[in-house]
């Protein structure tokens, strides 16, 4: 047998033993539309799997297959454990849903929103409900003075 089919059916072989992706120990909260993002996600997993399972497919590229089975364990998992958070805290403080506007010392305002995990996109304006962004913020009221990242910032809008 060559050498060069051996490490081609190795390489095939490594690359079909995916590990899982790692779910977070945490609760899994979610807004209505990271609900309905898991809900895309898990459909595009799905369609991704039967794809995979579908003619040679599965003899062909083994790789494919493993990564279609892993996404759809994750999205899978994920759907199950969501638990939808509908609205924000009602005190009208910060918490899981709200849109927070923070001044820092040097006059540069920041706004994220707080959301779940799958959901989280610090580029785009929103972060986890368990980042220390969100951890520092959460119950706190218009006008209050939170400690960030070594400074302090002042939250001036809590939506």
């Amino acid at each position: 047998m060559s050498v060069a089919f051996t490490k081609e059916s190795d390489a095939e072989a490594a690359a079909a033993d995916l590990p899982d992706r790692p779910i977070p120990p945490h609760a899994n909260l979610v807004t209505p539309a990271g609900l309905a993002a898991i809900e895309t996600m898990l459909a595009a997993a799905r369609a991704a799997y039967a794809e995979a399972q579908s003619g040679d497919a599965i003899s062909s590229d083994r790789s494919a297959m493993a990564q279609a089975t892993r996404e759809l364990r994750y999205w899978s998992a994920r759907r199950a454990s969501a638990q939808l958070v509908e609205g924000r805290p009602a005190d009208g403080s910060a918490g899981f849903g709200s849109t927070i506007t923070f001044e820092r010392e040097d006059g540069r305002r920041q706004t994220y929103r707080i959301v779940g995990d799958d959901e989280a996109e610090p580029a785009a304006g929103s972060v986890s409900w368990v980042s220390p962004l969100a951890r520092a913020m959460t119950g706190k009221l218009v006008g209050e003075t939170v400690l960030l990242a070594g400074q302090d910032v002042e939250i001036v809008a809590i939506d």
